[in-house]
C-alpha cells in the first residue's frame, strides 16, 4: 500500500508542477492562460496520439500570426497530456462510439473489450512494422476513422470550452485569494 501511496503521489506532484502551478504563476490576463488550457484540452481529445503537442504550436502560430490571438502555448502543449498511455483507449473508443451513434451505425458499435483486443492485437509487438503500420491505417480509415473523427468533435468542443471556464474560474479565484492574502500582510504590517 506505501508503494502505490508514493506513486500517486508522485503523479499528483507532477501534475501540480506542469499544469496548476503554471494557471497560478502565469503573469498574463486569465484568458490568455484559459484560452492556453482549452486549445490543449481540444487537441488531447483528437485521435492524434503523439502529435498533439505539435499541433499545439501550430494552432499557436496560425493563431498569433493569422489571427492575432494569443493564448499560452506551454499551457496548450501541457494540457495534451491529458491523452497519455492510461487515459488515450477509452478516449478513443468514447469518440468512436460517440461518432458511430452520430452516424446512425446503432448496431454497429463494438464493446469496449472488443474495441481494446483488436487495438492491441493490430499493435502486438511480433508483428512487422509494415504490418502494423498497414493495419492502422486500416483502422483508421475504413473501419474506426471515420466515426472517430466524427466522435471526437463534440468532446474536444465541449472539453475545451469546459476547460477554458474552469482554468478561468481558477486562475480568477486564484488571483483574488492572493490579493486578499496581501492586503491582510500589508494592513497587519501597517
Amino acid at each position: 500500500m506505501g508503494q502505490r501511496r508514493r506513486y500517486f503521489h508522485r503523479i499528483w506532484r507532477l501534475i501540480k508542477l506542469r499544469l496548476l502551478v503554471p494557471l497560478m504563476r502565469s503573469p498574463h490576463p486569465p484568458e490568455y492562460t484559459a484560452w492556453g488550457t482549452a486549445v490543449g484540452l481540444a487537441w488531447a481529445f483528437t485521435p492524434t496520439p503523439g502529435i498533439q503537442m505539435g499541433l499545439v504550436l501550430l494552432t499557436w502560430l496560425a493563431a498569433r500570426h493569422v489571427f492575432n490571438w494569443h493564448f499560452s502555448l506551454v499551457l496548450g502543449a501541457a494540457w495534451t497530456w491529458a491523452s497519455n498511455i492510461f487515459t488515450g483507449p477509452p478516449m478513443l473508443y468514447l469518440s468512436y462510439a460517440t461518432g458511430q451513434v452520430l452516424l446512425g451505425r446503432w448496431d454497429n458499435i463494438t464493446g469496449y473489450a472488443g474495441f481494446t483486443r483488436l487495438w492491441q492485437s493490430a499493435f502486438a509487438a511480433d508483428l512487422p512494422l509494415q504490418q502494423q503500420v498497414m493495419t492502422a491505417l486500416k483502422m483508421a480509415i475504413k473501419d474506426w476513422g471515420l466515426a472517430l473523427w466524427i466522435g471526437c468533435i463534440p468532446w474536444c468542443v465541449l472539453l475545451g470550452v469546459l476547460g477554458y471556464y474552469w482554468s478561468l474560474r481558477f486562475i480568477t479565484a486564484y488571483r483574488h485569494a492572493r490579493a486578499r492574502r496581501l492586503a491582510r500582510r500589508l494592513g497587519v504590517d501597517a
